[in-house]
């Protein structure tokens, strides 16, 4: 049955549904109905169960006006998982079904990715960024002295394979990590992924380092022991001196260092 075919029904027994899938790759899938429903391989559970906001669909150049709001539950959608960041930017979609008959009709109604999250009384709320959110961005980037790229990326081009590696962490005070063998300031502006312990699968930036030392811009969200693995990642700091003594790269340097500044129009003649 087609979805215009359920929807002119005199009785109707429709269910939104909601998969969503973070970064680190776990899966949840929940549901309006009142009870859990399993299409696809993917359980849509019932509890804590969503109720979305009005739902509209137009030609804008709006990103999306989808909000979801449901109940924190430790085992599906915790607080602490909310506050640590492992929900943003996963990926989510919205699709009606009938809770009769699960999956023969498979409408999407919305898809995109979770924007801002707030909490409240032990439940939370979440934001839905749609596809056209992407129409917001600049058409031609500003000139910068700097760099725009990010190193490893399409405009960089530099093979980020070799600059990578996995150490093992030998304690943490604050934002400090520990880890011995490194060559001080090579991670500066990178990015240390953690592989084990309750962090696993969460990034954060590197603000610089030292010969047996990190410097996160945030202390990790959960408790780190001794011996946790970590996949450490190289940065630069976006300057031309730096892509041409360090990286070699200057053919693809994404930034005008050598552009006058708008002070030099400011000046008086002579000066």
């Amino acid at each position: 049955m087609s979805g215009l075919e359920a929807l002119e029904q005199r009785l109707s027994t429709l269910a939104f549904c909601w998969r969503l899938e973070r970064r680190d790759g776990v899966t949840i899938g929940l549901t309006s109905h009142d009870r859990d429903l399993e299409i696809g391989q993917v359980r849509y559970r019932a509890a804590p169960g969503v109720m979305p906001s009005a739902v509209r669909s137009g030609i804008t150049a709006d990103g999306s006006d989808t909000d979801l709001q449901g109940a924190l539950v430790a085992d599906a959608i915790s607080e602490t998982d909310l506050m640590a960041g492992r929900w943003d930017g996963a990926a989510l979609e919205l699709r009606l079904t009938q809770w009769e008959a699960p999956g023969a009709m498979w409408l999407l109604l919305a898809k995109g990715e979770i924007g801002s999250v707030a909490r409240k009384a032990g439940a939370f709320t979440a934001e839905l960024v749609g596809a056209m959110a992407a129409l917001k961005a600049p058409v031609a980037p500003s000139t910068s002295p700097d760099c725009r790229a990010r190193l490893g990326d399409r405009q960089c081009r530099v093979d980020l394979e070799p600059r990578r590696r996995v150490v093992a962490v030998t304690g943490v005070e604050a934002s400090d990590v520990g880890v011995s063998g490194l060559e001080a300031g090579a991670y500066a502006f990178g990015a240390l992924r953690w592989m084990t312990g309750p962090n696993a699968g969460m990034a954060q930036a590197v603000v610089d380092n030292g010969a047996d030392v990190l410097t996160l811009a945030d202390p990790p969200p959960f408790a780190v022991v001794a011996g946790t693995l970590a996949l450490l990642t190289e940065g630069c700091d976006r300057q031309l001196e730096t892509c041409r003594t360090r990286f070699a790269n200057v053919v693809n340097f994404r930034g005008e260092p050598y552009l006058p500044g708008t002070d030099l129009l400011t000046r008086y003649p002579g000066a």
